[in-house]
Parts: C-alpha cells; sequence; structure tokens
C-alpha cells in the first residue's frame, strides 16, 4: 500500500462523512472545509514529490495483480492535478467562509464541496477506465447538487442544461466503455494500451476513441457541445462557480490527455486532426461569446470556453514541445480563472450585481482589488511576464514547428480578443464612475459586509494572484516540470510496465 497514492482520495471522502455526522454544527463544518483541503494540498505535495522520485506509483487493490484488480496511477501528470485540486480546494473553503450563505451551509455545502473534491482526485488517479466513469459520476452528482442549492429559478435552468448535457455525455462515456471492453477484454487502462496495439481491427478501435473523444470534449466544454456550461456556471453561489471554473472541465481535458497518449494512439493522423479543430474552433467560439456578454460571471464563462481550445490544441498537435505547452497552460489556467471568478464575488458583495452597467469606480475605492484584477485578466490574455504568456509562447512555438500556420494565427487572434475582454471588464467595472443609480447607502452597505470578512474574501486571491506571478516570473521550473509529465505521456511504455510489471515488457509502446 502506497498512503501518498490514497490519501488525496481518502481525506476528502472522510472529511465528508465527518461533516455529514455533525449535520448541526455549522462551525465545525466550517473549520474541517479548511484542515482537510489543507490536508489535501500537503497529500498533493508529498504525492507529487514522490513521482518525481520515482516516476510511477502504483496501489493494487485488494492485492490482486493488475489487470485484475482495480488500481490507483499516480504520475507527474496526475500528480500536478492532484496539488492543483488541493490549491483550489483550499482558496475555496476559506473564501467560503465568508460568501456562502448560512442556509447553503446547514443544507450540505460542505459535505458537497469535499464529494466534488474527492470526485475529482479519483479522476486524476484511477487506472482503470470504468472507474474513471465511477469518478466522474461522483463529481456530476455533487455538481449538480452545488448547483441547485438555493433554489432559484435561474439556477434551476442552469442546472437543467448542465446535468442534460453531462448525462448525455456519460451515456456516450458508457457505451463506450462497453464496446471497448467487449472488444479488448479488460477496462485496465494499462492492459488496454498494451493489447490495443496488437489488434488488427484498427478501425473498431478508432470508432470507439471517437466516442470518448465526444464524450470527455463535452466535459470539458470543447465545440460544438460547450454551451452547458456558459448557460449555468454564472448561476449559482460565486464560490461554487469558482470551484467548477478551476476544476470541472479540466477533469475531462484530463482524460482526453490520458486517453490520446496512452490508449487511442493508433491513428493519430485521424483523431488528432480533428482534435486540431476543435481546438480552433473551442478558441474562436468561446472569445466570439465572450466579446459579446456584458455580465462579469458569462464573460469569465465564456472564456473558460476559449481557453480550453489551448489546452487541447496541445494535445492535437501531438509533438513533445506542444504536450509541455498544453500541461503548462492547464496548470497557469485552473489558477487563473479560478482567481477571477473570486474577484467577481468581491465586485458582487460590494455592488450587489454582476452586470456591468451597474458597476464601476472599484479603481478609486478599493485600488488593491483592482490590481488583483489586472494579475489574472492580463495573464489570460498572454501579457508578460505572466504566466499566459509562457504558456500561450509554448503552443504557438509548437504550432509553427508543426507546420500549422493557420492554428498559429487563430491562437494569436484569440489572445488579441481575450485582451479586448478584460480591457472591457477593466474599463466597465473599474475605471469609469460609479453610475449615478448606484447609491452611496448602498456601495457604503456591501463595503461594510466585505469588511466583516475581509480577510476571507482577499487571502485566496492574494494568493492565487502571488502563484500567476511567479509562475510566469519564475516560470522555469515549472516548465521542467511539465517536461517531466511530457516525458511521461509521450512515452507511454514506463505506464504500462509500471502498472503490468513484466506481463507489460513485451507490450510496453516505444516512444
Amino acid at each position: 500500500m502506497i498512503p501518498e497514492l490514497a490519501l488525496p482520495i481518502l481525506i476528502p471522502l472522510a472529511a465528508g462523512a465527518l461533516s455529514l455526522a455533525l449535520w448541526r454544527s455549522v462551525r465545525f463544518q466550517r473549520l474541517l472545509a479548511v484542515l482537510a483541503t489543507l490536508a489535501m494540498f500537503a497529500s498533493g505535495i508529498w504525492l507529487l514529490r514522490s513521482t518525481m522520485d520515482h516516476g510511477f506509483l502504483v496501489m493494487e487493490m485488494g492485492s490482486w495483480p493488475a489487470p485484475f484488480s482495480i488500481v490507483l496511477v499516480a504520475d507527474v501528470f496526475a500528480a500536478i492535478m492532484v496539488v492543483l485540486n488541493g490549491i483550489i480546494g483550499l482558496a475555496i473553503a476559506i473564501y467560503s467562509l465568508a460568501s456562502t450563505p448560512r442556509g447553503h451551509e446547514k443544507f450540505g455545502y460542505y459535505p458537497l464541496m469535499h464529494l466534488l473534491l474527492a470526485g475529482v482526485g479519483g479522476a486524476f488517479l484511477t487506472g482503470d477506465i470504468f472507474n474513471l466513469f465511477v469518478w466522474f459520476e461522483v463529481m456530476l452528482l455533487a455538481s449538480f447538487a452545488l448547483l441547485t442549492l438555493g433554489g432559484e429559478k435561474a439556477q434551476m435552468e442552469g442546472a437543467i442544461k448542465y446535468v442534460t448535457l453531462n448525462l448525455f455525455s456519460s451515456a456516450i462515456f458508457l457505451s463506450a466503455v462497453g464496446l471497448l471492453y467487449g472488444t479488448i477484454g479488460t477496462l485496465n487502462m494499462a492492459d488496454i494500451a498494451r493489447k490495443v496495439a496488437t489488434l488488427e481491427d484498427a478501425g473498431m478501435i478508432t470508432v470507439i476513441s471517437m466516442m470518448f473523444m465526444v464524450s470527455f470534449g463535452i466535459k470539458a466544454a470543447a465545440f460544438p457541445l460547450f454551451f452547458w456550461l456558459p448557460a449555468s456556471y454564472h448561476t449559482p453561489q460565486v464560490a461554487v462557480s469558482a470551484l467548477f471554473a478551476g476544476l470541472l472541465t479540466k477533469v475531462g481535458v484530463y482524460a482526453l490527455f490520458r486517453v490520446f497518449t496512452l490508449i487511442f494512439t493508433q491513428d493519430t493522423g485521424y483523431t488528432h486532426t480533428i482534435l486540431l479543430w476543435v481546438a480552433a474552433l473551442t478558441m474562436v467560439t468561446g472569445v466570439l461569446g465572450a466579446a459579446a456578454q456584458f455580465e462579469f460571471r458569462r464573460i469569465l464563462s465564456f472564456h473558460i470556453v476559449s481557453q480550453i481550445g489551448y489546452m487541447i490544441l496541445g494535445l492535437a498537435l501531438y509533438t513533445h514541445l506542444a504536450i509541455i505547452g498544453g500541461i503548462f497552460y492547464i496548470m497557469h489556467h485552473i489558477i487563473v480563472k479560478t482567481n477571477l471568478f473570486l474577484v467577481s464575488g468581491i465586485v458582487y458583495r460590494i455592488f450587489g450585481s454582476y452586470e456591468l452597467r451597474d458597476l464601476g469606480g472599484v479603481y478609486r475605492h478599493k485600488p488593491l482589488l483592482a490590481v488583483l484584477f489586472l494579475i489574472p485578466a492580463l495573464s489570460l490574455a498572454g501579457v508578460p511576464p505572466l504566466s499566459g504568456f509562457f504558456g500561450k509562447l509554448i503552443l504557438i512555438r509548437a504550432s509553427l514547428e508543426s507546420g500549422e500556420w493557420v492554428v498559429s494565427g487563430i491562437t494569436l487572434l484569440v489572445g488579441l480578443l481575450t485582451l479586448y475582454s478584460m480591457i472591457k471588464i477593466w474599463a466597465e467595472v473599474f475605471w469609469k464612475p460609479v453610475p449615478d443609480h448606484i447609491t452611496d447607502t448602498a456601495r457604503l452597505e456591501g463595503s461594510e459586509k466585505l469588511a466583516k470578512h475581509s480577510w476571507a474574501y482577499y487571502f485566496p486571491v492574494i494568493a492565487l494572484a502571488t502563484c500567476t506571478v511567479l509562475i510566469g516570473v519564475w516560470g522555469q521550473p515549472i516548465y521542467e516540470l511539465a517536461e517531466m509529465a511530457a516525458d511521461q505521456l509521450t512515452n507511454p511504455g514506463g505506464y504500462i510496465q509500471a502498472v503490468m510489471g513484466e506481463q507489460g515488457i513485451s507490450g510496453a509502446m516505444q516512444p
């Protein structure tokens, strides 16, 4: 048993169960949320350190050998995602102390948050394709409940769209798993990868791979079935929006990276070309949607879609540098996008609205908040020396080296349009005077509410903004970390051998 491999899942599950057991004590649930997410973050660091030292960690349930047992597997990429899960979980737990209504806390907000974090961690660490489906469903259950807390009309409308498309995705996913098992005879991902290379009927595997692409593409909010995201992410409490924005779609992206570097590599000329144009269209449609919006969280929601395109681009190009760029961009985006939603929540606390026409004057009254917005906003647009600049630079260089001139141009254009959207928010929310219909009394009441819990609002935002600056200014260690992860993804033989042992040596793929 390898404890560091199980802890990122066991900690939030135990915290969720304990929160339910002490349902009536909201104070205890709050304290436990912070302590548990801090422990989850620490366990993620331990796991990352272990994978950097040893390469792969494998845990077999029940002491059965693979492929008969259910396995947990961690490589550097999975460990990076677990660390990010801990960072975002901790930031949201602290922010929730101030922003979450007492009614939501009484009706299971913290247990649901823990369940969601456990589902995310399980999806990152599972080595079994069916259990990946199970963890997706755990996330869907928890996220749907969080989305509907409060029962407001807009929330219910958004939740219906959210759950309908995600259930459709789950149905495709389960069907693909069934077909894959019928064809290969195993659910262990390393064993699948080992056996796929020996099949004569590559066409059937390509069909199954397309089903996985559609399913994971929906969950990642990729073109064309992305519309559930901007229809739902702006409706719940802002802490829930930020949690979703940072993590949920990235689990879909992670799954795409995992299966299309480990399993479905037999027809990359077909599958990855489709991914390339999916990436380009996702970037374009997302950024155009953002440009047309005038509601703070709707703009940010559409930009989740456009930025997903950058991540998929790294996978689609399928070169070593492109995979590095995709992983680097995932790390950058999870932190930046979560932070932007948290900033929007502070603005809402002051003015009571997310509509740009009802906002203004934040720069004059809250200059620190204005700076804290500019850091992630400019990073999202790719302004140097922040983290987004280096992520985009790596991907554009990889595109040019692959001869994808059109995609390179689209990537640059989307960056400019992203900057336009961020400038629009800056001009409307932070720079223009306070609108005449917003009274001084209303703004004063909002500022007083903010002052009561200012540390819980500002601490996560400052911490995430600091991470953004550090990733940009001291990007070399982050690049090297992404490079280690890319080395393992582009040489899947190591993963196969780590899971399958001696069985995997003969079937291990060569780079």
